[in-house]
């Protein structure tokens, strides 16, 4: 969903992919659902490894996010052209158990923090912060 949404509201200053570690294979419904719901684009949405970025050839990333709860404990791959990190923590949509409405109201939750912290990246100065300075910032935004 970050993928879509950053698309979407950044565009054309920012390209998005979305990746996992773990990747299913097929993208969530729910998601889909929840994104067209939005009115954001789905086309061209897939699933994705992580790996598929850190290899040679990959497209260049200045920013990485991690966004699942799950994967800030795990080992991430070394990003070429050491981008700018940040953890915004979300409890995966795709974990959740229940009735299809629980399962569906877990995206509906994700997408709404997603959608909050890509505002406000998208709303940074990125041009005048510097390094630290713009690594605090991201990581307050994953606070919030």
């Amino acid at each position: 969903m970050a993928e879509a949404i950053l698309n979407q509201k950044g565009r054309p200053l920012f390209r998005a992919y979305s990746a996992g570690s773990h990747p299913s294979g097929a993208v969530r419904p729910e998601a889909l659902r929840q994104l067209e719901a939005a009115h954001v684009p789905t086309p061209g949405l897939r699933s994705k490894s992580w790996e598929e970025f850190a290899k040679p050839g990959a497209p260049a990333l200045h920013f990485v996010f991690t966004v699942c709860d799950n994967a800030a404990k795990e080992t991430c791959p070394v990003w070429p052209g050491q981008p700018t990190t940040a953890h915004w923590g979300i409890a995966d949509p795709a974990a959740a158990i229940g009735t299809s409405q629980q399962v569906q109201q877990a995206f509906r939750e994700a997408f709404f923090l997603l959608d909050r912290r890509i505002g406000l990246f998208l709303s940074l100065p990125l041009m005048t912060l510097e390094g630290m300075a713009l690594q605090k910032r991201l990581n307050e935004i994953g606070q919030s």
